[in-house]
Formats: structure tokens, sequence, C-alpha cells
């Protein structure tokens, strides 16, 4: 029996939802996460590069590689599990390790990258971060712990799913140049729970810092539309001045409209990423289902004082430079408006000095015309004259007599015949 053939893309499309599952994790444990990025035009790197530096790691623990062309990967290293990403802008390396170092957050946590390898990697370090999982023995313990490894003016602590679990972090750099994270969970909690806690807390932090480089860009931005700002303000409010021509105003408008222009482009991928990279970090946080622990402040209320106005900052640039790029356009249109009017009056002078000067014209040319009426007329009617002087002799006509009848009828056939001409010629 025949089937209805499958669309190309099909079992693709459907394996992406399946291709980057959470890891499965036991308590106690330690998670060991790297992101690297590109500094420039990370989104057009050369991918062949990171799965190379993939594969290097991968030798020196003597792993199986992924197939080719991969954009994600699972396997042991040492006694670590690896888990590998590559995303548009960047690409992450985890390495889970069960049990616990007698050090919380002990460098040595992270030497399952090796300096060396790290140093040689396609871009540059993004986020570091050290997550260290506890089974919860009790809250008074656990307070005094997160009091002791993270610095109480920031520490974010909270209950999350569904009192699963309890997370902790202050987001600083420690020493080593790690940010930390604790997670405490409770005994029957499920390895893959603990797995999607774990990870969506490291993903919290990157995305907060791919979306917080919105935030220098918007910087820079303001800067330069500061910059700007005065210049429009004083063409539009100098459009009805006569001081300087309309034109100059337009092509120095026109100027402006085209910095804007180039300011969109150059910052448009940017603050696009940053507001979906936002929406990640609020999906996330929302995700966890948060519940105050003891009064401290929890992940979302820390967002919302140290991480949103940020990307309000970020909003409020991209939205100046629409606003002044849209302002710039109005006012070359109707900038534009006024020289064609200009132009049009102009025009319409120039026309009616044309018609006087036609006219002028017309009245010289019906003068030379007379003027050439007569003066053909003297020499014909002398012509004449001489041609009738043997007649008028036979005849006894005098000459007067004679001139008197022949300079009308001269005349009237010099002015009949130059008419014939002209209306000839047209």
């Amino acid at each position: 029996m025949s089937q209805i053939p499958d669309h190309p893309l099909r079992y693709s499309l459907v394996n992406e939802l399946h291709a980057r599952p959470f890891p499965a994790l036991t308590a106690p444990c330690v998670a060991a996460y790297v992101a690297i990025k590109e500094p420039l035009d990370a989104h057009n790197r050369d991918r062949a590069a990171d799965l190379a530096h993939l594969l290097d790691l991968l030798d020196r623990n003597g792993s199986a590689h992924p197939q080719p062309g991969a954009t994600h990967f699972s396997g042991a290293i040492g006694r670590s599990e690896l888990k590998w990403e590559s995303h548009t802008e960047f690409v992450t390396y985890s390495a889970f390790t069960a049990g616990l170092p007698s050090r919380p957050y002990d460098p040595a946590e992270m030497e399952v990258f090796p300096e060396d390898w790290l140093a040689r990697a396609p871009g540059t370090r993004l986020a570091s971060v050290l997550v260290r999982v506890e089974v919860m023995e009790g809250e008074g313990a656990m307070l005094a712990k997160l009091d002791q490894w993270f610095v109480p003016e920031s520490l974010a602590v909270a209950r999350v799913v569904d009192g699963a679990a309890v997370i902790a972090g202050d987001f600083r750099i420690d020493p080593a140049g790690h940010m930390r994270f604790a997670v405490f969970v409770r005994a029957d909690t499920g390895a893959r729970r603990i797995g999607r806690i774990v990870q969506r807390l490291c993903e919290v932090e990157t995305y907060r810092a791919m979306s917080m480089l919105g935030l220098m860009r918007a910087r820079g931005l303001t800067g330069k539309l500061n910059a700007i700002d005065p210049q429009l303000s004083a063409l539009v409010s100098g459009m009805d001045s006569t001081e300087r021509p309309a034109e100059q105003n337009l092509h120095e408008l026109l100027r402006i409209s085209a910095e804007l222009e180039s300011l969109a482009v150059q910052h448009s991928f940017r603050f696009g990423a940053t507001g979906a990279y936002e929406a990640i970090v609020n999906q996330r946080i929302a995700a966890l289902r948060e519940e105050r622990v003891a009064g401290r402040q929890s992940f979302g209320e820390f967002m919302m004082r140290r991480y949103d106005p940020a990307m309000r900052t970020v909003k409020s640039a991209e939205a100046r430079l629409v606003s002044m790029a849209e302002r710039a356009t109005r006012a070359a249109e109707l900038l534009r408006t006024r020289v064609d009017v200009e132009r049009s009056a102009q025009n319409q002078k120039l026309l009616e000095s044309m018609d006087r000067r036609a006219d002028l014209a017309l009245r010289l040319q019906h003068t030379v015309e007379g003027l050439s009426v007569v003066a053909i007329s003297y020499y014909a009617v002398s012509l004449a004259s001489y041609a009738a002087y043997p007649l008028t002799e036979g005849l006894h006509i005098s000459k007067g007599v004679a001139m008197a009848v022949l300079t009308p009828v001269v005349v009237l056939g010099v002015w009949y015949t130059l008419r014939r001409i002209k209306r000839g010629m047209h």
C-alpha cells in the first residue's frame, strides 16, 4: 500500500526538539561550565573551529567524537560527563563530576577544562560558572554556608520547583574568575530534576551576560545620539528661517538621516538579540517557580533591581534611535517639499520672464518686418519708376503722377509677398 511522502525536514525538525536533553545529576556533585564567544561578528564565525576545539578536548581524554557538523554532544571525559552545545553566537561546555571536593568552589574543579586548551579557544570567555550541588540537611546549616560562600549584599536565595531544591548565588566573579551558584536538594529529588535546575542556572548566567552586551552598545550609541540630537533639533527649528537656503538645510538633514540609518544597521542585530536573550532569562527564572527563603531576595527580585534597569536602558537607546531617525526623515520630507515649492516658484518666474522676452522679440520682429517693407518698397519703387520711364514719356505722364500711382501698388505688392513668405514658413 502506497503512503504519503514525508516532508524532507520532518524528522530533522522533530529531532531538534530532543537535541539538547537535560543532564541527569545525582547529589552531591559539581558542575563546571564555560561559555565561549567570538568578540566580533560571532553569528558568522567559523563553526568548524568550534568543532575542532571540542575534538582537541575529546582527544586529550580518549573520548569518542561527535558526528560531522554536529551542534551538540554528550560524552565522558575522564571521570566527568561532558555536554557541548553550539549556539547562534557562542558555544558552551558543561562538565558534571560526582562527589564534592573538600574545599568549596576550589578552582581545581575547573581543571577539567585545561588552561592551555582554554587559551587556544576560538573566542573569549563569556561565562565561567561553578555549581555546587549538595543534599539539604537543614535550613540553618544551609544559610550558614551561604553566608560563608557568598557576598550577603547581593546574595539571592530561593526555594524552587515546588520545594525540591534551594538555589543561591551572588552573581559576582570570584578571584579565580568564576561565578558561583549553590544548589541544595531534597534527598528524594530526581536526577533529571536536579539536572534541569543546574542547567537553568547556567543558562540564566549565560543569557544574562549575552543580553548585557547590548548595554555596552547602548551606552556607546547614546553618546553618538547626544552629539547628533542638537544638530537635528537646530535644523528642525530653523526650517522656517530664510537665513540659510532650504537646499543647504536639506543636504544637512539627509546627511544626518544617513548617519542615523547607519547606526540603526550597526545596532539592529545586537538590540534584537538582547531582547531575545532577556526573554530567555526571564523565562528560565519563571520556570524555577521561586519561593522566598528566610526573607532573602529571590533571583527574580535580584534581576528586577540589578538587571531590568540595564535592559530598559537598551530599549530606551533603541527607541531613541528609531525616534530620531523618523524625526529626521519627516523633517527631510518637509524640507524637500519646501525646496520643490521654491523651485516651482522660480520656474514660474523664469517662464514669465521668457514670455516677456518672447513678446519683445515678437514686437521687434514686427518692427523689423515693417522696416523691411519700407526698405524693399523704396528700392522697388525706384526700380519700377525706371522701368516705367519710357511709358510715362510716351503717354506724357509727369514723373510725380507716376510715382504717386506706383508707390501704393509696389508697397502693397511687397507687403503681400512678405506675408505669403512668412505664412509659408509657418
